[in-house]
């Protein structure tokens, strides 16, 4: 498994397509919920009726959901100027990092903590830098290591190279 060959921009490429397909999904149910709202069959049919506040409480929110994941496509955006080789972990690095006697590929983003990607064959796990993960590996180079903590132990990761 290498990550040299891997170009970072197609991973950035491949987060933003996948945001703007949640984003379409998340628009059409936020139309659904407000249509649902503010339409003739959402009136209250008594006081115990709460269809209409439920169904504004869910449009608001998934409004507010459209709202990040644009935020989210335009830091995206703007990680994708940034990208440059690096020796150390950084936004828009490409770590092989080593746990348990397996290694796995991951990019630190700012965003989209937890996506998995197949970029040319290689599994990437995307980690955001405000994950435990993600934190600690910030700043890190090949051959340093870190430790974090879970709920069931506390788990040794070694930074194989940074690309």
């Amino acid at each position: 498994m290498t990550g040299q060959k891997i170009d970072k921009k197609k991973i950035v490429e491949a987060l933003i397509e996948k945001l703007n397909v949640e984003l379409i999904d998340i628009e059409g149910a936020a139309k659904s919920a407000k249509d649902l709202a503010t339409g003739d069959q959402s009136k209250s049919e008594g006081k115990y009726d709460t269809r209409a506040i439920e169904a504004s409480y869910l449009a608001g929110a998934q409004a507010k959901r459209v709202e990040e994941i644009k935020q989210d496509i335009i830091m995206l955006e703007d990680l994708a100027t940034l990208i440059e080789p690096s020796t150390k972990m950084q936004l828009g690095s490409l770590g092989l990092i080593s746990c348990n006697s397996q290694q796995r590929l991951y990019f630190l983003s700012s965003t989209s903590g937890g996506s998995m990607l197949m970029i040319d064959g290689n599994p990437i796990l995307v980690i955001s830098v405000f994950s435990p993960i993600g934190d600690a590996a910030l700043g890190l180079s090949s051959g340093e290591s870190f430790e974090v903590e879970t709920p069931k132990e506390t788990r040794q990761y070694d930074v194989v190279e940074v690309y």
